[in-house]
């Protein structure tokens, strides 16, 4: 399945609600409304066309306007791969769980809860792993975020 392929594959079976976001990368590169992921990721996930079974990453980005979680998926089966995002504003900052769909997701997930702030609902187990236990400094990954010892570099 060609790029194009997969992305108008997609977009039939979401029609209106989800954005493709043109670029050079051979693979689709999508938006998912936070509303629709869940549902989103069941689909991709057990579709027999698509079979993308694989959560590679998952990750968390500040832009100073909104949080982004990115998602890059893949299927063996098919040797697909596809990347997708929600886009989530800083008043409500949260999300819904995958962890049912990839087991791994428990793991980036807490990642992101950790170092960003933005809660995951469903989420079984938001405990830290990556800071100490009594950790109140915050949330590192984030741009504003001014640590006890962060020496702020110049913007370029």
């Amino acid at each position: 399945m060609t790029k194009q392929e997969l992305t108008s594959y997609i977009q039939e079976k979401f029609s209106g609600e989800i954005q493709v976001i043109e670029n050079d990368q051979k693979e689709p590169y999508l938006i998912i409304q936070p509303k629709d992921l869940h549902r989103f990721c069941r689909f991709i996930y057990d579709d027999t066309r698509l079979l993308l079974t694989f959560l590679m990453n998952m990750s968390g980005v500040d832009t100073k306007e909104r949080f982004e979680v990115v998602y890059n998926v893949c299927s063996y089966r098919y040797k697909l791969r596809l990347y997708f995002k929600i886009l989530i504003p800083y008043d409500k900052a949260e999300f819904d769980t995958i962890r049912d769909i990839w087991p791994v997701a428990d793991w980036f997930e807490r990642e992101i809860w950790e170092l960003f702030g933005v809660n995951v609902n469903g989420h079984p187990n938001l405990k830290r792993f990556l800071l100490p236990d009594d950790w109140d400094q915050g949330y590192p990954m984030r741009k504003d975020w001014q640590g006890r010892d962060v020496i702020t570099l110049p913007e370029r």
